[in-house]
């Protein structure tokens, strides 16, 4: 795997993990073992069958009857495969529990075969299914005990048994054939639903870990917008003015181009910042915090003016809070809508920018007096850009309860008005 194509899904990679490791550690270390060999716990399940089952197969070949033994043999065989077919599997046990039960009636393998069929079923299948093949498998077993007209021998003499004894003991057998057979279905059921539960919260986390990505995604490439097509439409005024200036004035376009070198270092330092969230130089996912402007609004509006723009500037209340996010929003949003006034404007003789703070209300305001920008204006100009603009400053601004609003300007040309809420010093996000 290319190194390129590690970060793509290493968020993904990290939550899956992380979930694994949880459910690892609520098994335990028993069942944690016998959950990752599955055959060793299939081995398990034979050899408890077996040693319920010796009393009754060492009876039977002590009495010589070869049958029942190999019969008790072959259910603990065929429940060595309940795993993989487990419905034919509860229905081959259910048939042999009752020719075994016909042969030995008072076996110390009652019904025990059923219990970890049934279990199996219960585990691997719904719960309607379950509880109909725990219904049809425990029936036929449950009503030859209830009709059996034998009793154990060890309970004494015909004339010892109390009136009706065969009756009760039948009915009390059937009943707890029944109940255990019920008990190793609901255990199944159980088992069930906690392994569908484990699997919802993994596609949960599946889910949001994709949503992050896209959310990721989207920030990612807002940024790119404002780091490439805002710089680039400055470098590009820059450029002009400077094949026009050195003709001129040769000093004054130095500083032209000195402007535009540093217009495109600034933009290449943006774009490693902003591309750097993608992974960090070990290859390992970096921290997703929020990217800081690593500028201040002087050096963008000297960046504007340098560029050819008439800006004024204007700041009231008290200084904005010292959080990067919230700075980079701000940044940005005069940033757009200077690069939109650069873009379009014509015939400009002033532009204002106004950003004044009153509690927690943070306003921003940039209105030019230009031709151009203006719906129905007498030189509309083709749009340059992709049309997203005013939509992410909109998006920008919903982070902290804003609102963003562009349109024909009082005096003129183009007004941009937008709102933020910052609550960050009430503990409130």
């Amino acid at each position: 795997m290319s190194e390129a194509s590690q970060p793509k899904d290493a968020l993904a990679t990290t939550v899956d993990a992380s979930f694994a490791e949880i459910a690892q550690r609520r098994r335990g270390r028993i069942r944690r073992y016998f959950f990752e060999r599955p055959r060793a716990m299939d081995a398990v399940v034979v050899l408890c069958y077996v040693l319920l089952a010796l009393p009754t197969i060492i009876a039977s070949i002590g009495e010589g009857k070869w049958l029942a033994t190999s019969i008790l043999l072959l259910i603990a065989a065929v429940l060595a495969f309940r795993r993989r077919y487990p419905l034919q599997v509860v229905a081959a046990v259910a048939l042999l529990e009752v020719a075994a039960t016909v042969l030995n009636p008072w076996g110390s393998n009652v019904s025990a075969g059923l219990w970890f069929a049934l279990y199996a079923v219960a585990a691997a299948k719904r719960r309607p299914l379950a509880l109909v093949v725990f219904g049809a498998a425990s029936l036929p077993l449950s009503l030859l005990y209830l009709f059996m007209w034998t009793s154990p021998s060890t309970m004494g003499t015909i004339e010892d048994l109390p009136e009706n004894f065969h009756l009760i003991n039948n009915i009390a057998t059937a009943v707890t054939i029944l109940l255990s057979n019920l008990l190793a279905t609901g255990i199944g059921i159980s088992v069930r639903q906690r392994r569908e539960h484990e699997a919802e919260i993994a596609a949960w986390a599946a889910r949001t870990t994709q949503l992050g990505k896209v959310t990721e995604r989207n920030r990612i490439a807002r940024e790119m917008h404002d780091v490439v097509a805002h710089s680039l439409t400055v470098m590009i005024s820059l450029s002009d003015g400077a094949a026009v200036v050195v003709r001129k004035d040769p000093e004054r376009a130095g500083d032209v181009l000195g402007e535009l070198s540093r217009t495109g270092r600034a933009a290449l330092a943006d774009m490693r910042r902003v591309l750097g969230v993608l992974r960090d130089d070990s290859g390992r996912p970096a921290p997703l915090a929020p990217l800081e402007s690593g500028h201040n609004l002087a050096k963008l509006l000297d960046g504007f003016r340098t560029a050819g723009l008439p800006l004024h500037y204007a700041h009231t209340g008290p200084a904005l809070p010292a959080d990067p996010a919230f700075e980079l929003t701000v940044y940005r949003i005069v940033q757009e809508s200077l690069t939109n006034v650069l873009r379009y404007g014509r015939s400009l003789s002033r532009v204002d920018v106004q950003v004044a703070r009153d509690g927690d209300l943070v306003t921003i305001d940039v209105l030019d007096d230009g031709r151009g920008t203006r719906e129905g204006g007498a030189e509309p100009v083709r749009s340059l850009g992709t049309g997203q603009g005013i939509a992410g400053m909109s998006e920008r601004a919903g982070i902290y309860a804003g609102i963003v609003s562009a349109g024909p300007g009082k005096r003129g040309g183009w007004a941009v008005h937008a709102e933020l809420r910052w609550n960050g010093e009430k503990g409130e996000s």
